[in-house]
């Protein structure tokens, strides 16, 4: 069923039970990355499996290439693929939310708190839409990346892998949104953003 932000207001059938001012953004970022769970563990464990490959990588081009085409390398991985890729990851927040049935999707940054945000205006998503807009991108591009480090050749398996492992951190607000509905996983929980007024709600749905 389709809610509008208007009928998250009735109090016999739903309850706002958490408000996030987009000020305070990496504040809840780093308090639900540290709530332990197993989403939280699958998360760790996948950054720390991609750092692995990383090292497995680095120590296979050690000595078959110059070191100035290493360190080249280094940065494209650490910093040139990071910055370009940013706009995609957004883009892979707003195609879901699009098919979804938002129309006012608005993307933001933060540059103060080093965030860059998907928001669909008074768009009401239910959990299963929430957590499809959140997992998309790090899937597809972590996906992506993988095959890419088997296919290519050389030195780009080596930016390529330390990008994986640079992604898979830049996924931190997704997966800290999505603890949040793990460790809520008892309740059905909708959500909506004022842009506006720079505020994300979440309303747990009453029995």
């Amino acid at each position: 069923m389709t809610f509008s932000a208007e009928d998250l207001d009735d109090q016999k059938k739903f309850r706002l039970f958490l408000t996030i001012p987009y000020k305070c953004l990496i504040q809840f970022v780093f308090e639900y990355l540290k709530k332990k769970s197993g989403l939280m563990f699958l998360f760790w464990f996948l950054c720390l499996l991609f750092l692995c490959f990383t090292v497995i990588i680095r120590i296979k081009v050690a000595g078959n290439f110059p070191i100035a085409h290493i360190l080249l390398h280094s940065f494209i991985g650490m910093i040139v693929l990071p910055l370009i890729c940013i706009p995609l990851h957004e883009l892979l927040h707003v195609i879901p939310y699009y098919l979804s049935g938002a129309k006012n999707i608005r993307v933001g940054m933060d540059l103060k708190q080093y965030l860059f945000y998907v928001t669909a205006h008074r768009y009401v998503a239910t959990p299963l839409q929430f957590r499809i807009v959140a997992w998309t991108p790090f899937l597809i591009i972590s996906t992506g990346l993988i095959l890419l480090v088997f296919l290519l050749p050389g030195l780009w398996k080596w930016s390529l892998s330390i990008f994986l492992f640079a992604h898979a951190t830049m996924c931190a607000g997704d997966f800290a949104l999505l603890n949040l509905y793990y460790l809520n996983r008892d309740k059905k929980i909708y959500t909506w953003d004022d842009v506006d007024k720079k505020e994300a709600y979440f309303y747990e749905e009453l029995s």
